[in-house]
């Protein structure tokens, strides 16, 4: 199925119900009309990063469903599905037979080995401080093989999660293969994960390296294109490398959206919003929430470091629930610039701020993604949080069927749901039309949205202090 100009729902294969089945009857039985994309977070065995540390692509994880169940997804919605292009599970047969095997493994080139990469003498303390890194050590793991020998080999995240070398045959009919496997059931998007983070040179901080990284994206983009499969790749960093992704005309993330919306409705000041919004690409999916926590770099620069930190701190005291330690080491938390809430709990479990955070996302221009637990305006988990002592886990709460019949009664929730209802189906939200944002006042903001011909029109007035707002279609008043 196409990629639809609909909203998109993120979801973990087990949090909306306990599997794929449970899923695809929540979405069936509550969301008809609000939902037409679905990226179903990663669900092939895995050993570790909740899906994100893959062992086999070709498989589905039992415990969550089948081919068949993504299939049947798929007959229905349009799917993404994510390729982790930086790296694959130690427990992978490839790794598995390199530890075994050593030099005499069809699979090592598979993988960055140390001694290869630098030349005699090196990593010295200079080669390792110049690389972008997510942790506060090398990104290296010691490797120990059967023949009783050791060796360094790139582990950018974490432990089970080994780096592939991208620049090698090998890895390149492997890319080749998972793409065509993905395009067999249905994707229609494939989100590559911490791409950004593939492509290693020498002397260089092994991010974003340019123009090796284009290289990669342009020859992945190249063996999608034969299944009619779209890329998304993920980032999270300065806005301006979302910019620069978006020129080469891929699909970009508006990660910066979260973090200016929170400054617009924590401060009620418009001007910031109105900026990003017009400078934003219209080929993009919008967030306000995902899997992981808040980007606060993402917006750097289109909120003042003084309105940054105004913000984030503004986060710890009206959110609900959101303490400093959950973002921190304490927590295992892998990244010093997210912090971790639901998008709910960061605005203090306020219905009405929550919609509008909501409407604005609508009108913002590209497609709206809506992470699970945001569809359901959750609150953070604190008893997952502290039983798993995983900072992140705060955001990720494992909803029930009896849970979700509950909660879709919710005033905030109905509204949410008739709200994606009304961006599904309005003509005016053409991606290929216009977008003009008007600040009559400091406080308020106005957005219209018109399809290319200009004949359909919907236009939002909102006002950020008092978190009221009127949505016109055709110059008639919306109701939620």
């Amino acid at each position: 199925m196409q990629i639809k100009n609909e909203a998109m729902l993120i979801t973990y294969s087990d949090s909306m119900g306990s599997n794929m089945k449970d899923l695809k009857g929540v979405l069936d039985k509550h969301f008809q009309g609000a939902i037409s994309g679905v990226h179903l977070l990663p669900f092939f065995p895995s050993t570790g990063d909740r899906g994100f540390a893959p062992s086999d692509y070709t498989r589905v994880d039992p415990l969550l469903g089948t081919w068949e169940d993504v299939d049947a997804l798929g007959e229905q919605y349009y799917l993404m599905f994510d390729f982790m292009i930086n790296h694959i599970s130690r427990e992978s047969k490839f790794f598995q037979d390199f530890v075994k095997n050593h030099e005499n493994s069809p699979y090592k080139d598979m993988f960055i080995r140390i001694h290869e990469f630098f030349p005699e003498g090196r990593p010295n303390q200079a080669d390792i401080d110049l690389i972008y890194k997510r942790k506060d050590k090398a990104p290296f793991q010691t490797v120990h093989f059967a023949d009783g020998t050791t060796e360094e080999v790139w582990n950018t995240f974490g432990e089970e999660q080994i780096d592939l070398d991208v620049r090698k045959e090998i890895v390149k009919e492997f890319i080749r293969e998972t793409i065509k496997d993905m395009a067999s059931h249905g994707c229609s998007l494939i989100r590559l994960d911490a791409f950004a983070y593939a492509v290693k040179k020498l002397d260089t901080n092994d991010f974003f390296v340019e123009p090796d990284i284009w290289d990669l994206l342009n020859e992945v983009r190249d063996e999608a294109a034969k299944y009619q499969v779209e890329l998304l790749p993920e980032i999270h960093e300065h806005y301006s490398i979302q910019m620069k992704i978006a020129d080469h005309d891929y699909f970009v993330y508006d990660f910066a959206l979260p973090m200016v919306v929170l400054y617009s409705l924590y401060s009620g000041k418009s001007n910031r919003l109105a900026n990003w919004l017009q400078m934003s690409p219209m080929k993009q999916f919008t967030t306000l929430d995902t899997h992981d926590g808040i980007g606060v770099v993402d917006a750097r620069d289109l909120l003042t470091d003084e309105e940054l930190d105004y913000t984030s701190n503004k986060l710890y005291d009206v959110g609900a629930n959101v303490k400093r330690i959950y973002s921190s080491e304490k927590y295992n938390n892998l990244d010093i610039y997210q912090i971790n809430s639901t998008y709910y709990s960061a605005l203090g479990n306020d219905d009405a701020s929550y919609l509008l955070s909501r409407v604005l996302q609508c009108f913002a221009p590209g497609i709206p993604q809506i992470y699970y637990v945001g569809l359901l305006a959750g609150e953070n988990d604190i008893e997952l949080l502290e039983s798993s002592k995983e900072g992140r886990n705060i955001n990720r709460h494992y909803y029930t069927l009896e849970e979700i019949d509950r909660e879709v009664e919710r005033p905030v929730v109905k509204k949410l749901i008739n709200l994606l209802r009304f961006r599904n189906t309005s003509k005016a939200f053409d991606l290929e039309g216009s977008f003009e944002v008007e600040t009559p006042t400091e406080n308020t903001i106005v957005i219209t949205r018109k399809d290319a011909s200009g004949a359909a029109e919907a236009r939002l007035e909102a006002n950020l202090e008092t978190k009221e707002f009127t949505i016109f279609e055709q110059g008639n008043v919306v109701t939620l």
